[in-house]
């Protein structure tokens, strides 16, 4: 079924293809610049840190809604070998197979595609079997610090987590923004608390994934006229499902990965720094979310830490 009219007429407006040139790879991720950087690592005050990834283990948040996504399994390779000789000194050697998506983490540019293309122009062809990403992987990210915004869409409402079925709009956005005191600019990641991750942290991961609130399409317009660099969420599907448009499934994935070049995050928990900002009177905040380069990948776990 092709995609409908009212989605092609948004995606020209946020369409950022050839505005960093025909070669570039990473999007707006080309809106943190060393300016950017400089007046984040300003924000630090107190440096007070918060951690925003899930932990991960082979009991994850995945529970088959996402087809292949498994949870991280992980296998002890030898405990306390002696490798040199009986009484030489021992180590301990283990591995871990899971999906890039499994728990906390960045979708790669070209996670998704549309109309067989992918950010920039690209085919979607370009991602192979054998070496996955050609253009844009996760590897093409060699870091992102920058200024961490915290927009706590759930307590600007005054509710502890928005309601199963609630589509955040521009006009969340814009009373979260009040809310916490902040203008979002140029190169900053937005991070956008909805409150669902409570689910998770309770135990119940099937209410947790499905349905969710989350970012209305309506939502990409909003972050393209502030130049946003990133955004990412407390939820696992990122935008709102089951979706506002009938049959139009990820249409906000599509429109920021492919149309924007707009890097987006996943099952970050905010609770904490929910906590944090709310004591340290303050939504701003120095933000390191480094992606790991797995080359060719259009996905990856990410441990993300707030710095006040």
């Amino acid at each position: 079924m092709p995609l409908p009219r009212e989605f092609h007429e948004i995606a020209e407006r946020v369409n950022n293809w050839g505005r960093w040139g025909d070669g570039d790879e990473i999007g707006t991720l080309n809106l943190v610049t060393d300016a950017v950087v400089r007046a984040a690592a300003g924000t630090v005050r107190s440096g007070r840190r918060v951690a925003l990834a899930l932990p991960l283990h082979r009991d994850g948040l995945q529970t088959g809604l996402v087809p292949g996504r498994t949870n991280p399994c992980h296998t002890m390779l030898q405990i306390n070998y002696e490798m040199f000789g009986p009484g030489t000194v021992a180590t301990s050697d283990d591995t871990v197979t899971m999906a890039l998506q499994a728990a906390t983490h960045w979708d790669a540019l070209t996670h998704v595609s549309h109309s067989g293309t992918l950010y920039n122009g690209r085919p979607a062809s370009t991602i192979t079997p054998h070496d996955g990403s050609r253009f844009s992987g996760i590897d093409k990210i060699p870091y992102v610090v920058s200024r961490g915004v915290l927009l706590d869409v759930a307590r600007a409402k005054g509710v502890e987590r928005l309601g199963a079925t609630h589509a955040v709009t521009p006009e969340d956005l814009d009373e979260a923004a009040e809310f916490g005191g902040v203008t979002v600019g140029a190169g900053d990641v937005v991070l956008v608390r909805t409150g669902q991750m409570r689910l998770l942290l309770a135990g119940d991961k099937h209410a947790y994934g499905f349905p969710s609130p989350g970012l209305s399409v309506r939502t990409p317009e909003w972050f393209h006229a502030r130049d946003v660099a990133a955004v990412a969420t407390d939820t696992l599907p990122f935008e709102i499902v089951p979706p506002e448009i009938d049959d139009l499934w990820l249409p906000v994935h599509a429109l920021h990965l492919v149309e924007m070049g707009l890097l987006q995050g996943q099952n970050w928990d905010l609770e904490k720094l929910s906590t944090a900002c709310g004591e340290e009177r303050r939504y701003t905040f120095l933000l390191s979310a480094m992606p790991e380069p797995f080359v060719g990948a259009t996905g990856t776990p990410v441990a993300p830490v707030a710095v006040f």
